[in-house]
């Protein structure tokens, strides 16, 4: 696979609380010099972002309701028409872990149908909080309810850098559940070996904070290869 096309796949993330526009700004300028897909961050960054990269070919993604998607329903659909008129381009939203856990799908449903004709929508599944049949489960609803994207998880998963082989599985499994549809891998994506590992195991998008470290460390194994 060329540099450039994994580059490509990268959603370039900083939801760092305590990022500084100096910061957020770092974060633009990166995904611009290595082409990646977009710059995914907080609420409170979209106007910025969305400046930053414009006249760019650079999507702007937002964060919605992490790290579990408790917030209720109104107060979500209400983050999710600000961010759209900040200059969001897609969201990536959690849906609502409990809900799911607890077998509420029609709720689901309901609660994402809303939130995917706003924008563009990836829904976070938090995939290592559930079962198997729960993450078929919930892909399912998400192809349901809109989403053209079902993703792993936030930071916040409980799945570790140790375990991205389970992540691996959860990415087929999300496969069997929403057919057609496209998977992001994120959480604990944070070097070249876990990168392709999880484009080799399906997924298509990437979502890290480690965008850069990645594509450095693809471009020596890269070198390695060539020699």
């Amino acid at each position: 696979m060329k540099l450039k096309d994994i580059a490509k796949t990268i959603d370039h993330t900083n939801i760092n609380p305590k990022a500084t526009a100096k910061d957020i700004r770092k974060t633009c300028q990166e995904a611009k010099k290595y082409g990646f897909r977009g710059v995914d961050v907080n609420p409170e960054w979209v106007s910025f972002v969305s400046g930053q990269l414009e006249e760019t070919d650079l999507k702007t993604i937002v964060l919605i309701d992490p790290p579990m998607g408790l917030s209720p329903h109104y107060k979500r659909v209400e983050l999710c028409k600000q961010a759209k008129k900040d200059g969001a381009d897609e969201l990536d939203v959690v849906i609502n872990v409990i809900d799911v856990k607890y077998g509420r799908y029609d709720d689901v449903l309901e609660d994402l149908r809303e939130i995917c004709r706003i924008l563009p929508t990836k829904v976070i599944l938090g995939s290592g909080y559930l079962t198997d049949e729960e993450i078929k489960q919930a892909s399912s609803i998400v192809k349901k309810a809109g989403a053209f994207c079902v993703k792993t998880a936030t930071d916040k998963d409980p799945l570790d850098n140790s375990e991205l082989k389970e992540k691996a599985k959860h990415l087929k499994l999300m496969q069997e559940g929403a057919p057609g549809l496209k998977i992001k891998a994120s959480g604990a994506v944070k070097t070249c070996k876990d990168t392709l590992l999880m484009l080799e195991s399906g997924a298509d998008i990437i979502g890290t904070s480690s965008s850069v470290k990645i594509i450095q460390g693809c471009k020596t194994a890269l070198k390695r290869k060539r020699k």
